[in-house]
């Protein structure tokens, strides 16, 4: 059997355990940081004002503009409170939403990025941006925008309420479920992808279940880092395509999308890659593991409709029109009849075709 690939381990620090973020000044203090622009959403101020208490005047101020999908003019206005301040260097508290934040500064400034994740989304792993404007979502790779130092504190995670972490989770699942068909896979990521989707969703039932367990925290978190590392080391394929495509066009909640989505993609990938549904099989303890997703995330209480999230009906040309114009890798090949069938079933929430009745 063929084992050609390349692989490029990618540099970063990460900071992991029950308590890590008091470990936040030695951190910053490391980097030789004086002028922190702290961004957060509104409802994460309370908990990055509380972070920060030690770090004193390290902190130049406070912004609390961070919203899903990165707004241009939110970005705009962020970039513009750094130079403002004069900071050196740009903490983010919270998820997707305020990594992203800083990764919209950091790519027009140089500014060195300290995250404190507190969902599973997986982006402070990753040089991955992405802007929304009124023509939909652009995303791209720079190595500025790629944080200097990552805390994982699963104390931080205990308030995500019981529904968004396991929609934050799920997401997390999604980007080390295409690792495994990626293109640009190797030995290393698909044993990283292959673990992170099964501590996932070990961890998952038992955060629904009682939200302040600890060790389960630590668990999915620990998943979700996983899940970050191979979302940074490889290349994504049809399902975050349509997720960038519908989420930019529709402003669809991002976690919850990916939830949604995720079993049909799969369902339609899965055939085309056996090593990757062998893998998956294997983690999830299932024979399908699209339909074992699908029931695991519905069954917890996640919503599997799309319409249901607020995708009209009549959004599918739109969709079909703009995933179709930007050719991307794929391990099925990816059609306009395929599109519509997969649409078709996340718009309704309907349980995954099986995949030998899938027709491209």
């Amino acid at each position: 059997m063929s084992r050609d690939f390349v692989h490029e381990s990618r540099p970063g620090r990460v900071v992991f355990g029950v308590g890590a973020g008091s470990l936040l000044h030695a951190e910053v203090e490391r980097l030789g940081l004086r002028r922190l622009l702290v961004v957060c959403t509104r409802g994460q101020a309370e908990l990055a004002a509380r972070l920060v208490v030690p770090l004193g005047g390290w902190v130049a101020g406070m912004h609390y503009g961070a919203r899903m999908h990165v707004p241009v003019q939110a970005a705009r206005d962020a970039a513009a409170r750094a130079r403002e301040l004069e900071a050196d260097g740009c903490l983010a508290v919270g998820g997707g939403s305020a990594v992203g934040l800083a990764k919209a500064v950091a790519r027009e400034s140089g500014l060195p990025i300290i995250a404190v994740a507190t969902t599973y989304a997986g982006s402070e792993m990753t040089s991955v941006w992405g802007l929304t404007d009124a023509g939909g979502k652009t995303t791209g790779r720079d190595p500025r925008v790629r944080p200097a130092v990552v805390v994982y504190d699963p104390a931080l995670t205990v308030t995500l309420p019981a529904r968004l972490s396991l929609t934050s989770g799920m997401n997390a699942v999604a980007h080390a479920a295409e690792a495994l068909y990626a293109p640009d896979a190797s030995p290393i990521t698909s044993l990283i992808a292959a673990e992170s989707v099964r501590a996932l969703t070990a961890a998952l039932p038992r955060v629904v279940a009682a939200p302040d367990d600890l060790d389960a925290r630590s668990d999915a978190l620990y998943g979700a880092w996983l899940a970050g590392s191979v979302l940074e080391s490889t290349t994504m394929s049809l399902h975050h395509k349509l997720c960038h495509v519908l989420g930019g066009t529709f402003d669809l909640p991002h976690a919850e999308l990916h939830t949604a989505l995720l079993p049909h993609v799969l369902a339609a990938n899965l055939p085309a890659c056996p090593a990757a549904r062998d893998a998956l099989q294997n983690a999830l303890g299932a024979a399908d593991p699209a339909t074992h997703l699908f029931h695991l995330a519905g069954e917890l209480g996640a919503e599997m409709s799309l319409a249901a999230l607020g995708m009209p009906a009549d959004g599918v040309d739109a969709v079909v029109r703009r995933v179709l114009e930007a050719p991307y890798a794929n391990p099925a090949p990816v059609t306009e009849t395929g599109l519509r069938q997969l649409l078709a079933g996340a718009l309704a929430g309907a349980t995954p075709a099986p995949p030998a009745s899938r027709r491209s």
